[in-house]
C-alpha cells in the first residue's frame, strides 16, 4: 500500500452508497452479493454498500510523476452482521513505478 497524491489535480475520488434494507436492490449491490457467495461460498444479503474508486490517482509524491497512474477500489458492504470488503484494482494493474515509492515491495491488495 502506500499514498496516493492528488495535489497537482490528476486522478479524483468519489463514493456512491447503497442503502438496500427494504428497498429493490441495484445490479451493482446483487454483483457485490454474488462476489461474496461464491468465494466464501455462504448466503449474504446486503443492507448497505458503499463503493469508493480512486481512478487516475498517481503516487505520493505527484511531482515526480503524473503519468503513472491506476484506478481501483473498495467495496464496503454488510448485512447488519458481517461486513465484508473487496479491493478491486483495474485490468493491467499498477502503473506507478514502484523503484520511485517510499517502500519498494509493493503489493496490490493486502494479506
Amino acid at each position: 500500500w502506500d499514498n496516493a497524491d492528488f495535489s497537482r489535480g490528476v486522478g479524483t475520488t468519489f463514493y456512491q452508497e447503497f442503502p438496500t434494507l427494504n428497498t429493490a436492490k441495484p445490479p451493482f449491490v446483487r454483483d457485490v452479493e454474488a462476489k461474496i457467495q461464491r468465494y466464501l461460498r455462504s448466503s449474504y444479503s446486503a443492507a448497505w454498500t458503499l463503493k469508493i474508486t480512486w481512478e487516475k490517482a498517481p503516487a505520493y509524491s505527484a511531482w515526480t510523476d503524473t503519468q503513472r497512474t491506476i484506478t481501483y477500489q473498495a467495496i464496503l458492504t454488510t448485512d447488519g452482521f458481517r461486513s465484508y470488503v473487496l479491493m478491486l484494482y483495474q485490468e493491467g494493474g499498477m502503473q506507478w513505478d514502484y523503484t520511485r515509492l517510499t517502500a519498494t515491495n509493493v503489493l496490490i491488495g493486502y494479506t
